[in-house]
């Protein structure tokens, strides 16, 4: 796990969101708030049971939840979601995913900075070039769309 002296909010997107299979594994009882957020410049792909989000500057936007640690329960949840998502350090070789901070857009349309997984560059690479899209960006319409 990497600290962090910044105690950001997360955005999640895919099965940590409420009714998906990690929410309650691993976010309940650790969170004070979640609500609807918005990622814009991102597109969401399809992974072995789990999506990606990739960040992309042709303006697609990527549908989840912003939530906020309970009180007393940070530390524990950012190791937690560090390890889930096989984040060792910025940048490192092994990482699955890049832990970034972006700007998260919450319904009333206010910007909310928030630590974001978003896919590796190797692995980022390899869902450009043969990956499938999942269309509207959002993980839980993906059987719908």
């Amino acid at each position: 796990m990497t600290t962090s002296a910044q105690e950001l909010p997360f955005f999640v997107y895919g099965t940590l969101r409420p009714g998906e299979c990690n929410h309650d594994l691993f976010l309940h009882g650790r969170t004070a708030t979640e609500e609807p957020g918005l990622l814009a410049g991102a597109v969401l792909y399809e992974g072995p049971g789990y999506p990606y989000a990739v960040l992309d500057a042709g303006g697609g936007t990527v549908a989840g939840e912003l939530v906020t640690a309970a009180p007393g329960e940070y530390g524990e949840l950012l190791a937690v979601l560090d390890h889930l998502e096989e984040y060792i350090a910025p940048g490192h070789p092994r990482n699955l995913y890049e832990r970034l901070a972006r700007d998260v857009l919450r319904p009333d349309g206010a910007a909310v900075r928030a630590w974001v997984y978003v896919a590796a560059p190797g692995v980022a690479g390899e869902l450009r070039a043969k990956g499938t899209r999942i269309r509207g960006g959002d993980w839980c319409g993906r059987l719908s769309s």
